[in-house]
């Protein structure tokens, strides 16, 4: 799949002197494969702190293994099941399910797969970033990190 996740259309945009709307949540971009909804960024609405937009994982979609690197991101599940893999290797697992808040602190790897293969999971994202995903890298599930690299008992406090 393509990515298309700098096609904005600023012309969805209504300025109202104060409050901007767009109508209808926007035009449909993809990335990471998840569907979105143009939504509200510093890319079409200048804001300084946050975007938020809807995003879709079609019917057995993955949005595959990444890292927010330092921002926060809070979901609400609207439609839909999940299944969380997170943390250093993945190793951990979480399954949310519509009327569910997901908070995702910064620099937490994970990858986000939906659990049907006949319905879509829609979600609402928040995050603490204007840039949307600008500031998010790939993870992956096999890269190392320094806790697996110690032998066991070497991250035993010492006596």
């Amino acid at each position: 799949m393509s990515d298309d996740k700098d096609n904005i259309q600023l012309s969805a945009v209504e300025d109202h002197d104060g409050i901007l709307a767009i109508r209808g949540g926007g035009a449909r971009r993809d990335w990471n494969g998840i569907h979105y909804k143009q939504g509200m960024s510093a890319k079409n609405v200048g804001t300084t702190k946050l975007s938020a937009n809807i995003a879709t994982i079609p019917p057995g979609g993955v949005a595959y293994a990444h890292i927010h690197v330092g921002f926060e991101v809070i979901l609400y599940i609207l439609e839909g099941k999940v299944r969380h893999e997170f943390g250093p290797g993945l190793k951990q697992v979480l399954e949310n399910e519509a009327g569910d808040f997901i908070y995702i602190k910064p620099d937490v790897p994970h990858e986000v797969f939906n659990m049907s293969d006949t319905e879509p999971v829609v979600a609402f994202v928040a995050r603490s970033s204007a840039d949307e995903w600008d500031n998010i890298i790939s993870y992956d599930r096999n890269q190392q990190t320094d806790a697996d690299l110690l032998a066991p008992g070497d991250n035993e406090p010492s006596a």
